[in-house]
């Protein structure tokens, strides 16, 4: 079992917290009259730094990781690189609302920047819950223990400094896995599943969401083509898309959705489905009986 820190954190007091994701009354406002999301995108364009990691052309491409480079401009980069990902992190957060239980803890397993937290966090209305919120990269704690200082709910986090391949699930009523599994070795991915389940209390979920390949080569060439429109259409150009990728590949590899649901009945979950699929990037959810 690999060492690893947590530490527990303070709230303090804020009218809301400008973070991308919108927080998950963001589905809200789509549906209610609310200003904030509105307002958060023209905060975005002024005050979110904007990713030019890979915009030089001369610059080298070394293979992707989560420094401080990369949490700096995190916010720009998977608004503008994963689609749905707003929708996946607000739903995560109403599912959390749904499956939390009195006393039970709360997984948020490669938490980056704490959106996925900080919805869970704003839904949950069961007593006594924590929210362990788990990534292995400083530099995105560090930024995700500002925001999460600044939000105004009262439920418990614990950020933990660890590989989520070693960090024990205890007691858990929701784990969320969004885009975290595809950076874990093929070898370790069966390992990981087999823990959240029985960390899990029964009735408990998991929400996980992944990048996806197609099992028909044409249609996951037509999904790889529409996301790399996605992404011009966000501003990326044709050299950053290409040097992102090169930087990508090894690091992040994708499976099929029908390896995802055998590798879930395989560590014992009952039911396992997609309930949101934009291009290639899914997301699952899979319940303990």
């Amino acid at each position: 079992m690999g060492a690893f820190h947590a530490v527990s954190v303070t709230v303090k007091k804020s009218p809301h917290v400008i973070i991308y994701p919108c927080p998950d009354n963001a589905f809200r406002v789509r549906t209610r009259v609310n200003p904030l999301c509105r307002s958060e995108q023209q905060a975005r364009a002024v005050s979110e730094p904007r990713d030019t990691l890979f915009a030089d052309p001369l610059g080298e491409t070394n293979p992707f990781r989560f420094d401080a480079e990369v949490a700096r401009v995190f916010p720009d980069m998977i608004r503008r690189s994963v689609p749905g990902y707003t929708t996946v992190v607000s739903m995560s957060g109403l599912l959390a609302g749904r499956y939390a239980t009195a006393g039970s803890n709360l997984y948020d397993l490669g938490c980056s920047l704490g959106a996925s937290t900080l919805a869970m966090r704003q839904n949950i209305r069961a007593a006594d819950c924590c929210i362990i919120a788990v990534d292995n990269a400083a530099a995105m704690l560090d930024r995700c223990r500002s925001v999460i200082d600044s939000d105004t709910h009262d439920t418990r986090v614990e950020l933990v400094q660890a590989d989520i391949a070693d960090i024990p699930i205890v007691d858990a009523s929701v784990v969320v896995l969004n885009f975290t599994l595809q950076f874990i070795p093929l070898a370790q991915r069966a390992d990981v599943m087999q823990r959240i389940y029985r960390g899990l209390r029964p009735g408990g979920i998991l929400v996980l969401s992944e990048k996806v390949t197609i099992a028909d080569p044409q249609l996951d060439a037509l999904n790889i083509d529409l996301h790399h429109q996605f992404k011009r259409e966000h501003g990326y150009s044709d050299l950053e898309i290409a040097r992102k990728r090169n930087a990508i590949d090894n690091v992040l590899i994708p499976e099929t959705l029908d390896v995802h649901r055998e590798r879930a009945r395989l560590a014992g979950f009952d039911s396992c489905d997609v309930w949101f699929q934009c291009f290639n990037f899914a997301s699952l959810i899979a319940l303990k009986a």
